[in-house]
C-alpha cells in the first residue's frame, strides 16, 4: 500500500470505497455520494459484516456499480486484481479493528483485503470503534504497521459512540474524510507523520467587536483555512489546539482541541495561554484591527440620538505581541511563529510589496500572503498565495485546496522546528 502513482486531485478518478462491518457503516453512504457527485467513478467493496448494517442494493444504487464481497464473483474480470490496479484512491470507512488487523497482516480472504494488496495508489483508513479497541496495543501496533507501509490511517474523532459510550473512536465527519482523501490526490505525501510529539496552536475564523447588543464590527472570514491547517497538522501527528473565532458553521476537526472565542481580546488571551507550551503558533485568524470605543448597552436607534460617527480603538496586535513575548523571554526562544496576511494592491504597491513590509513590521518567522477580493481567499474552497520567510526567501503557493496550502505551510514550519534530542 504505497503512495506511488497517485493522481493530482482532478475529478473523474476511480475511487474504491471499502466498508467495514461497524455501526458507522451507514455513514459510508454519504461518502459514496460525495465522491459520485464530484464526478468520480466509485466502486464499493463492503465486507460481509458491513452488509449486516447496510444492504447491497443501497451501495449499488449510490455508486451505480455492482457490489461484491468475495473473490469468486465475476471471475473472468479478476476483480480482486483489477479494482486495486485501476484505483486512483482507496478509502476504507469505517475501518474496524478487525479490518485494520487483517490489512496489517496481509490477509486476502475477501474482495476488500485482496484489493488492498494490489492497490498502488493512496490508501486511506478512517477508523471507527470503541475507545478501548482503538487504544488496545494490538490496534496501535496494526496502525503503526499500516502507516509504516505508506497507508494513511487518519485519527478518529471523539464523541458519541454506540450506546451511552463517548470517547475517541468516532468516524470523522464525511467532509473531513473527503478533504483528506482529495489532498492525497493533490499531494501523496501531504499526511506523512512528521509532527508527532509537536504542539501546534492554530487560530482561525473572524472576531466580532460588539457595537451594541445586536450589531458588531466583523469581516468575511469563513475560518476554512485555519480549520484546514489544524486538520492537516493533527493528521500529521501534532497535538493541535485550535483557537476559533466565528466561522461558517465548520465542524471541529478530528483529534483537535478547540477553544472558542468571540472578540480580538478573547483571542489574544487564548492564544497567549496556549502558546506558552507550544512548538509553533500559526495565526490564520482574521482578527479585527479595531473595536468600538464605547459599547452601547441598548440598541442604537435611528433618528434622534443616532451618532454621527462611531469612535474606534485599535486592538492589540496578537502576532506582534507573540514575537515580542518570544524576544523578551516570556515565550520559548525557539517558538515558530507564522502569520497570515490578506492583502490587496493599491497606488503604493502590489500585494507582495505590502506583504514584505508587513513581515518586516511583525517580525514573525513566516508570513503567508493571500491576495483577496471578489472570488479570492475569503469564503472560497481553494486558495493560493505566497510564503515569505524572515530569511528573505519567497515561494509561490500553487492554487489548490486549502488543505494543500496547509500542507505546504506545515512543511515550512517543520523545517524551522528545533530538532529533538535524545
Amino acid at each position: 500500500m504505497t503512495m506511488a502513482g497517485a493522481g493530482d486531485g482532478r475529478r473523474g478518478r476511480h475511487v474504491v470505497v471499502g466498508v467495514g462491518g461497524g455501526i458507522a457503516a451507514y455513514k459510508a453512504c454519504a461518502l459514496i455520494r460525495a465522491f459520485s457527485e464530484a464526478g468520480d467513478s466509485v466502486r464499493v467493496i463492503p465486507t460481509e459484516s458491513a452488509l449486516q448494517f447496510v444492504g447491497r442494493a443501497t451501495f449499488e444504487a449510490l455508486s451505480g456499480n455492482p457490489v461484491h464481497t468475495g473473490v469468486f464473483a465475476d471471475v473472468p474480470e479478476v476483480p480482486h486484481v483489477r479494482l486495486g490496479q485501476q484505483a486512483d484512491l482507496v478509502v476504507i470507512a469505517p475501518a474496524t479493528a478487525d479490518l485494520l488487523s487483517r490489512a496489517a497482516t496481509g490477509r486476502a480472504d475477501d474482495l476488500l483485503t485482496a484489493t488492498l494488496l494490489t492497490a498502488r495508489c493512496p490508501v486511506v483508513f478512517a477508523p471507527a470503534m470503541h475507545t478501548e479497541m482503538w487504544e488496545h496495543p494490538a490496534t496501535v501496533a496494526n496502525v503503526q504497521t499500516l502507516r509504516s507501509r505508506g497507508a494513511v490511517v487518519i485519527e478518529p474523532a471523539s464523541g458519541r459512540l454506540t450506546g451511552r459510550d463517548t470517547g475517541a473512536g468516532r468516524l470523522p465527519d464525511t467532509d473531513e474524510i473527503v478533504a483528506l482523501a482529495r489532498l492525497l490526490l493533490e499531494r501523496p505525501d501531504a499526511l506523512r507523520r512528521d509532527l508527532v510529539g509537536r504542539k501546534i496552536v492554530v487560530s482561525a475564523g473572524g472576531t466580532r467587536e460588539p457595537l451594541d447588543p445586536v450589531r458588531f464590527l466583523g469581516n468575511r472570514s469563513s475560518g476554512k483555512q485555519g480549520y484546514a491547517l489544524a486538520r492537516v497538522a493533527a493528521q500529521r501527528g501534532a497535538e493541535v489546539t485550535l483557537v476559533s473565532g466565528f466561522t461558517a458553521d465548520l465542524v471541529a476537526p478530528a483529534a483537535v482541541d478547540v477553544v472558542h472565542v468571540k472578540t480580538a481580546s478573547d483571542m489574544r488571551a487564548a492564544v497567549d495561554k496556549c502558546a506558552a507550551g507550544a512548538d509553533a503558533v500559526v495565526m490564520a485568524a482574521a482578527v479585527a484591527d479595531f473595536r468600538p470605543t464605547t459599547l452601547a448597552t441598548s440598541k442604537i436607534k435611528k433618528g434622534a440620538g443616532e451618532p454621527d460617527t462611531i469612535p474606534l480603538t485599535r486592538n492589540d496586535d496578537i502576532l506582534a505581541g507573540l514575537v515580542e513575548a518570544r524576544g523578551d523571554g516570556r515565550l520559548p526562544a525557539d517558538l515558530v511563529i507564522v502569520g497570515f496576511a490578506a492583502e490587496t494592491g493599491d497606488q503604493h504597491g502590489d500585494v507582495l510589496t505590502h506583504a514584505r513590509a508587513k513581515l518586516a513590521r511583525k517580525g514573525c518567522d513566516l508570513l503567508v500572503v493571500n491576495a483577496v477580493g471578489e472570488g479570492k481567499a475569503f469564503e472560497m474552497e481553494d486558495n493560493d498565495g505566497w510564503m515569505l520567510s524572515a530569511d528573505g526567501s519567497e515561494s509561490a503557493l500553487e492554487h489548490g485546496s486549502k488543505a494543500l496550502l496547509s500542507s505546504r505551510v506545515l512543511d515550512a514550519v517543520g523545517g524551522l522546528l528545533t530538532p529533538r534530542t535524545g
